[in-house]
């Protein structure tokens, strides 16, 4: 049947100086509505337009327009947009992206008209908000003033994305492509953060994620991933590959099980064709979507944001460059604190650990003069960079700068250390910075799977004080005489601290460790001290009586053997106690030859490292 059209708008009956007007934004901004109304704009004045994130051209923020225009935005993006911030004829408003419809609502923010995108009617009068429903939906449903660019390049999406047109009060008929934001290429920096975010992700848990380099990778290594799910404010052209390899099946999730839960999407043609049509994959105002309490009914929500920089504390800093504003806040709060209260939910910070070409860390002892917190630090349980994963809930304050130290770039890493020894954030004792094992390679994790238990092989390092002690007191009389030759009764936190500040280019120390969220637990460790004049290293190990058997020394081993003879080091030594023949039997597992020695209790064993060199 044929569906009748509202008007084309009479903007002078529609509009009058000084009113607030919403626009969509995203990838659907109305731009021949915004052109049509600049056109018709004789006599108009100090109109104040509202909006979100608007991709593309942004026309209306240009200097030429600041006396009919005064652009208030909820994030900063688009070159006009951010001139005209930073040159003060713009505003930026912070608002939690669940919270800006209730602006709409209780009249802080009333809204007398809204200009929005939408596809052209079905056969029953209904238009989609397509890739856009967000806050546009919101602000439909609290104006009595809808005027419409009908546009047959909007894709018809599923969920609540539906205006009839009868609620649109006027519009006009102009199709223009939505605006497209290709793949970033994806750098090694951000291929080394996407790896060590994936391992973070566990088969069955549900998706948040942004767009970007980092997200792009994180994607990338999750398509061998089993039954995920995406509930996400934003989706990309990497959900296609993700969906594509079966990695995403949504039916484990807890909240809209079987399908995709999203409220925007930017990205390619593809990505808007993929979605048209698609029952699979649903929108949803932004006030539902990111509203915390409903991303927590997802068991294991796993929530990926990034930040331009975190302090030693773990505050996030997201929206603003030191007084400069930036971006915005986003929907990164609202997921970070629904996936803090999921069920077995992860709140994640990635970020790369330098900026301008390795000149400026990211990692910083304090927040930038005039830069605002977005995610305060009792939210965020993992801070993730190209140099591993640090992990901070229930950290202490100490704990905390040590785990960041270690994720910040290696040239910044003993600054970091001489900045926080200032305020007594850590000991006096602890003079050691965090280093890497060159020979481990670009990723210092590896993921071993025990007897169907999930463990990771990894350098020790300074954050593992406290871990290390706990290892030490969960060992038996017997153990700790088998591996020390005595009963060594404390292991105080400076003793500690001692084992696990490793010069790691020069020494080595691993662990394997079981970690189930923010709990970490130390189930064997194995070094080696090296000698200069000999050119040669000592090595021992000591495995958790829970955990003895199975393979751990001997993985601790082989790998230390290996880093050893990278190095070029020609012996490796091990002196074991006569009576501890599991430790003798690995040794030897290995090549080492015991020596004579004048005290039978004592065995020396020696592997020459030459000989496979």
């Amino acid at each position: 049947m044929d569906i009748a059209l509202p008007e084309k708008p009479d903007w002078h009956k529609l509009l009058k100086s000084g009113c607030r007007v919403f626009v969509g934004g995203h990838a659907s901004v109305p731009y021949a509505l915004i052109q049509d109304l600049i056109d018709n704009s004789r006599g108009f004045s100090d109109i104040e337009l509202v909006h979100g994130l608007a991709l593309g051209d942004t026309r209306w923020a240009r200097e030429e327009h600041r006396q009919l225009f005064k652009v208030n935005t909820f994030f900063i993006g688009g070159q006009e947009v951010r001139r005209a911030v930073d040159e003060g004829r713009a505003d930026y408003t912070p608002c939690f992206l669940s919270e800006v419809s209730s602006l709409f609502t209780d009249g802080t923010l009333a809204l007398d008209a809204v200009l929005i995108n939408v596809s052209p009617p079905d056969e029953f009068g209904y238009c989609s908000l397509g890739a856009s429903v967000d806050i546009c939906m919101s602000a439909v449903r609290h104006c009595d003033l809808v005027i419409a660019q009908i546009n047959k390049h909007v894709p018809r999406t599923a969920g609540h994305s539906y205006v009839h047109i009868d609620e649109l009060n006027a519009c006009i008929e102009h199709d223009e492509p939505l605006t497209e934001v290709l793949p970033p290429p994806i750098d090694n920096q951000a291929e080394r953060i996407g790896q060590y975010v994936a391992m973070l992700v566990e088969n069955g848990a549900t998706l948040q994620f942004g767009i970007g380099k980092i997200p792009s990778a994180t994607l990338k290594y999750l398509c061998k991933h089993k039954d995920l799910g995406i509930h996400s404010e934003m989706l990309t052209d990497s959900i296609i590959e993700l969906i594509e390899s079966g990695a995403v099946t949504n039916r484990n999730k807890t909240f809209h099980p079987g399908k995709t839960v999203t409220s925007f999407a930017i990205g390619s043609r593809r990505l808007y064709d993929f979605i048209d049509n698609n029952p699979h994959i649903e929108f949803y105002a932004s006030s539902y979507v990111n509203k915390p309490t409903n991303i927590a009914k997802n068991d294991n929500m796993i929530a990926i944001n990034s930040a331009l920089e975190v302090d030693l504390t773990g505050q996030v800093v997201a929206d603003s460059i030191g007084h400069d504003f930036y971006s915005g806040i986003g929907g990164q709060v609202d997921f970070v604190s629904g996936a803090s209260i999921s069920k077995g939910g992860k709140p994640i910070i990635a970020l790369p650990s330098t900026a301008k070409n390795e000149t400026v860390s990211r990692i910083v002892p304090s927040i930038t003069e005039g830069a605002g917190v977005v995610t305060s630090r009792g939210n965020v349980h993992y801070v993730v960079t190209e140099y591993g994963v640090a992990s901070l809930k229930g950290k202490s304050i100490r704990e905390r700068a040590l785990e960041l130290i270690r994720v910040a770039h290696p040239k910044f890493r003993a600054h970091l250390l001489e900045e926080v020894r200032k305020h007594y954030w850590v000991p006096h004792y602890q003079e050691k910075y965090p280093t890497d094992i060159p020979e481990l390679g670009a990723i210092q994790l590896q993921k071993l799977v025990i007897q169907g238990e999930t463990f990771y092989l990894r350098p020790l390092n300074p954050a593992d004080e406290r871990r290390l002690q706990e290892f030490f007191y969960s060992h038996t009389k017997e153990t700790l005489r088998l591996r020390y030759n005595y009963d060594p009764k404390q292991m105080s936190r400076e003793k500690s601290c001692n084992l696990v500040s490793v010069d790691q280019k020069t020494d080595a120390a691993l662990c394997i460790v079981r970690q189930d969220g923010s709990r970490i637990a130390i189930h064997a460790v194995g070094r080696f001290y090296y000698y200069p004049e000999d050119n040669a290293c000592e090595a021992a190990f000591v495995t958790r009586e829970t955990h003895q058997g199975k393979g751990m020394a001997t993985r601790l081993l082989a790998k230390l053997i290996d880093i050893a003879r990278q190095r070029g080091i020609n012996f490796m030594m091990a002196y074991v106690r006569a009576d501890n023949k599991p430790m003798i039997t690995i040794f030897e597992q290995h090549g080492f030859k015991r020596k004579r020695s004048d005290d039978p209790s004592d065995v020396e064993l020696v592997l020459d490292l030459r000989e496979q060199q």
